[in-house]
């Protein structure tokens, strides 16, 4: 059913009260508000509650958005906004103050969004599937150990002692990294089982053990780099909010994000933004809060995700202008290698 303008705009004027004030909005309040008669007001609240874009906690009490009115809200009533000059400053000053490099702007993304919506935030990086190995290395060490030095497509380098069980010519090390720079390079992990069983007939058992090792080794590595990482931050913040006066309430929200932080929401569609409100979220320990999400390019095909974690009552304009601009920060950063000009100054 289609509401009538006037019933978007009492719906509108609930929520932003709401969540504002975290009290249950009367008809007195919007009648004087939106000059319209409080007889009309409550018939207009009643039909909303009817509708299932209100609910009346108590009798006697106002009225408080149900996850059906948030979302028609975040659709289709509340003014988009975008940060603020002062806003936009104060992220930037942030990412140039907080943030040490690439590996220092994942680990602490989820921090500064935090600090800058003021509410618990997480932050994902997927992991590279496309990873591959590039060279293979093979060091003697003695007849039974070598090292095996592995660099991945990414240039990174990894290095391992390893032990064989059988005790194997040196000198034939050279042939053996020949065989893996030829045949298990730029191969995923599945491709470079399937060429393992293929080459083992032609190699001696003892240096098979060799390059069952060395290839173990690198699958090990690929299948590490192609992990999600996720990593939660200031949970505690929710104890200032009066939806988690409950202490038993705050409690189980406080664990999830801890301990259960992988079963966070991780959209994978491609979006660059997302709000999951109340019961749109899978899990059973966020049926009363609301998620939003942000997507941006690190590069190599890979992106990285924050997403933000509160009330239903969430102050989703303010909090969307905020992480959207984040986001978009962190592109940026990625994609030139460079963090936020600093701001010229007027001398």
């Amino acid at each position: 059913m289609e509401l009538s303008e006037r019933k978007k705009q009492i719906l509108k004027a609930v929520v932003e009260h709401y969540i504002d004030s975290a009290e249950p909005v009367g008809s007195k309040m919007l009648s004087q508000e939106l000059g319209v008669s409080s007889a009309t007001v409550r018939n207009e609240l009643a039909e909303l509650c009817d509708l299932g874009y209100l609910e009346q906690p108590h009798t006697s009490a106002g009225r408080v958005p149900s996850p059906q009115g948030y979302r028609l809200y975040v659709n289709e009533l509340m003014e988009r906004r975008n940060v603020s000059p002062e806003e936009a400053a104060g992220i930037d000053e942030t990412l140039r103050g907080k943030l040490e490099g690439m590996g220092g702007a994942m680990t602490n993304a989820g921090q500064l969004v935090s600090s800058i919506v003021n509410y618990p935030a997480y932050s994902v990086t997927s992991g590279n599937a496309a990873l591959t190995v590039e060279r293979f290395e093979l060091l003697p060490v003695d007849a039974t150990s070598f090292i095996t030095v592995v660099m991945t497509s990414d240039k990174s380098v990894k290095s391992q002692l390893q032990s064989a069980a059988l005790a194997f010519d040196a000198a034939r090390l050279g042939d053996l990294k020949n065989l893996l720079n030829t045949h298990f390079t730029g191969k995923s992990r599945a491709e470079m089982s399937t060429r393992l069983m293929s080459v083992g007939e032609q190699l001696s058992p003892e240096l098979f053990l060799v390059l069952s090792k060395t290839v173990e080794y690198a699958s090990g590595i690929l299948d590490e780099a192609s992990r999600r990482d996720v990593e939660t931050t200031g949970a505690s913040r929710i104890l200032k909010m009066p939806e988690y006066r409950d202490v038993d309430r705050a409690h189980e929200l406080m664990t999830f994000l801890v301990d259960n932080k992988e079963n966070l929401p991780v959209p994978d569609d491609g979006a660059p933004l997302k709000i999951l409100i109340g019961p749109e979220n899978v899990s059973e320990a966020l049926r009363d809060t609301s998620v939003v999400v942000a997507s941006y390019d690190i590069g190599d095909g890979m992106r990285g995700l924050v997403g933000v974690v509160g009330p239903t009552r969430m102050d989703y304009a303010t909090v969307t202008a905020r992480l959207s601009y984040f986001a978009e920060s962190m592109a940026k950063m990625f994609g030139k290698n460079e963090l936020p000009p600093a701001e010229k100054s007027d001398t």
